[in-house]
């Protein structure tokens, strides 16, 4: 509009297109660019795989239209994406799908209400909207040359799925890996073919708990921290990594400084109601900090001074 006067950011931005007397861009944005340019915009994605895991729970991977975007997306392990539903809505999903598989999304969604249980009722084919990723993920670079200690609770198991899938397509790069993952019941049991997979492995070390065992059922019985006694853990080289129901958290580092594993090393992702994962609705904060972009992943020494984290 005429007499408009455009921001330091505006000029920024406009002065990296160079206009097309027809209105179009000479020289095509990057991805990169067109992403910070609007980080508020979801970009249409087709599904491409479903996967049922449980009752409750599906597996969907996801590829992002537009070839500038998807070259241009690239997350860390512990991190999140908007998945929004045009005339639905948008609601924030964890990444369960390792940084090194490029060129699709991966993402675990339990059926819980409106929008997820849209989601569920998708085809292979339809088009979702994706932003992102967003938050702090797990120190991956910190973590090699170091043994890793995942213990993960129910739907938990999904963000380090991503982490763990990242440390076994980089195997070299670490050292042993122990995984503990309780569920409530073997139906419950999610990722079964790539547990039976880390299970064959010489140098996983996995273990599946339940609390409710069917007859049939020939695992460990109890909580996570069950497990804990006959790990062979080797706590100077340690790191641990924590994802489940927030009653968890605390008997689950409890049991890893029993372990001998330093505060320092041991790092956990909350969930709290996340919604705009820009740190400007206020639904996620925790304490004085926004699990969108302070966390989700947070160091134990930050988390015990969150109030109502643990």
């Amino acid at each position: 509009m005429p007499g408009t006067r455009l921001s330091a950011r505006e000029r920024e931005l406009l002065s990296t297109i160079e206009s097309h007397p027809l209105g179009r861009y000479k020289r095509p944005l990057t991805g990169a660019e067109m992403i910070a340019a609007n980080p508020y915009r979801p970009w249409p994605a087709r599904i491409t795989s479903i996967q049922t895991l449980t009752e409750y729970e599906k597996l969907f991977e996801i590829r992002l239209i537009d070839e500038r975007i998807r070259e241009a997306f690239h997350q860390r392990p512990g991190q999140f994406v908007e998945v929004s539903i045009f005339g639905v809505g948008e609601v924030p999903i964890s990444i369960t799908g390792s940084p090194t598989k490029q060129g699709f999304i991966e993402i675990c969604v339990r059926r819980a209400g409106k929008f997820t249980t849209k989601l569920h009722s998708m085809k292979c084919g339809d088009i979702v909207g994706i932003r992102g990723p967003f938050g702090r993920g797990f120190p991956i670079d910190d973590m090699r040359g170091h043994d890793v200690l995942c213990v993960a609770g129910g739907l938990g198991i999904a963000p380090l799925r991503s982490l763990i899938n990242n440390i076994h397509d980089e195997r070299s790069d670490f050292g042993k890996v122990t995984i503990v993952y309780g569920s409530k019941s073997p139906a419950d049991v999610m990722f079964r073919e790539q547990l039976e997979m880390w299970k064959a492995r010489q140098d996983f070390d996995l273990h599946v708990t339940v609390d409710n065992p069917t007859d049939d059922w020939d695992g460990e019985v109890g909580v996570v921290t069950k497990c804990f006694p006959e790990l062979e853990i080797d706590p100077a080289e340690t790191f641990g990594a924590i994802c489940g129901p927030p009653v968890m958290y605390r008997f689950v580092v409890d049991a890893m400084r029993e372990k001998g594993i330093s505060y320092d090393n041991i790092y956990m992702s909350f969930e709290r109601h996340m919604k705009c994962g820009m740190g400007k609705c206020g639904h996620c904060q925790i304490g004085h900090q926004y699990a969108c972009i302070d966390g989700p992943v947070f160091n134990y020494w930050e988390a015990m001074n969150i109030q109502g984290s643990m």
